[in-house]
């Protein structure tokens, strides 16, 4: 890749050269919510990326939180991801289907839960069947393989470190829901949500870091965070709705060299349903 591109993101021409590679492990990760009308995985079996396995982002994720895309424990979710035949040590290779929309969150996950070699693929699986790449209906029946996990805690804030973050305001905040929700003019998508946002916070809406399904150039997402009044040499949480796209702007942060970032697993789906929590509204 350029110097201009980050360090975390493959172009379709990369990968198709090594469609095959056995050490090459790949992920669809697309999601949706119910407003997009599409469904991953009936358009994962109509065509996907040869080789690829789906991982459900539903599926895989804590079920006794009572929150949607949670992180499951280390264990859980090495077993999960073994039995989709990928281990630590892989170099894998995630996507959706707009591009730099819900494979983020797959890449961070798999991170920090221990792989090193972990990557988004530029343009999505929509860029990808536009440009007339090759596409398969197989289902890969992978062999399970070992995933060894290292997990990051510091990587994740909690709702406990949300609220002192929100208290003290010493770490800035990167809020990726779009601007009518984030400033309470449009309602949540989930019901029994507040509108608005955590006092302090940036609005960074998960879109203006790509175009046409690609990650912008390294000087392009460095003009982003300046423009929302985000200091990149001070730390940062990143939060959406329920987890998924806050890691768009972990993506950007860390292919900018930032990694004093952490994300709030809970999100919006966590603070907007409670009664304890800060909400202001508003574009003052």
């Amino acid at each position: 890749m350029t110097n201009n591109k980050s360090a975390f993101v493959v172009s379709a021409d990369w990968l198709q050269e090594r469609l095959g590679d056995p050490s090459i492990r790949i992920l669809d990760a697309s999601w949706y919510l119910p407003a997009q009308k599409r469904n991953p995985k009936a358009e994962y079996d109509a065509g996907h990326i040869p080789g690829a396995v789906f991982f459900d982002q539903d599926a895989i994720a804590d079920h006794t939180s009572g929150l949607p895309h949670t992180l499951p424990s280390p264990e859980a979710f090495a077993e999960a991801v073994g039995a989709l035949g990928v281990s630590e040590s892989d170099t894998i290779v995630v996507y959706d289907g707009p591009g730099i929309m819900t494979a983020p969150r797959v890449w961070w996950e798999l991170r920090i839960m221990g792989a090193k070699n972990v990557y988004v693929l530029d343009g999505g699986m929509d860029g990808w069947k536009r440009e007339g790449r090759p596409v398969s209906t197989d289902v890969p029946s992978p062999k399970p393989a070992t995933f060894k996990p290292s997990f990051t805690p510091a990587a994740v804030t909690s709702l406990m470190g949300m609220k002192q973050i929100v208290a003290d305001g010493a770490i800035q905040i990167a809020d990726a829901r779009g601007a009518p929700r984030f400033y309470g003019e449009e309602a949540e998508p989930r019901a029994g949500l507040r509108s608005g946002h955590m006092p302090g916070a940036h609005s960074l809406p998960s879109g203006v870091f790509s175009e046409n399904g690609k990650l912008k150039d390294l000087e392009s997402l460095r003009q982003t965070f300046a423009a929302a009044g985000v200091d990149l040499s001070k730390p940062v949480v990143t939060t959406c709705g329920s987890g998924v796209t806050a890691a768009i702007i972990t993506l950007a942060l860390q292919s900018l060299g930032h990694t004093d970032n952490t994300l709030y697993d809970g999100s919006w789906s966590e603070w907007g349903g409670r009664a304890d929590t800060a909400v202001v509204t508003g574009r003052e």
